[in-house]
């Protein structure tokens, strides 16, 4: 057995002795205890994320004729 501690979902601790080699063990919160705006919260944390899309607009006028003067022969 060795020395664990859990976490309960109102985020007390207490130690326990476990058959597994853990150092924690974090219970799952009761969303049926949680008010109806905390609840809302919670679920939209576990939503994936959406991402964003980078668009670069590079405006491309360079002009290379104009430095064909600097090159030396």
């Amino acid at each position: 057995m060795y020395p664990t501690k859990v976490i309960l979902s109102d985020g007390s601790s207490i130690n326990i002795r476990y058959h597994e080699p853990r150092r924690i063990i974090k219970l799952p919160l009761d969303l049926s205890q949680l008010s109806e705006d905390e609840r809302k919260i919670r679920l939209e944390k576990r939503k994936p994320k959406k991402k964003v899309k980078i668009i670069d607009d590079i405006e491309d006028d360079f002009n290379a004729k104009k430095y064909l003067r600097f090159i030396k022969k």
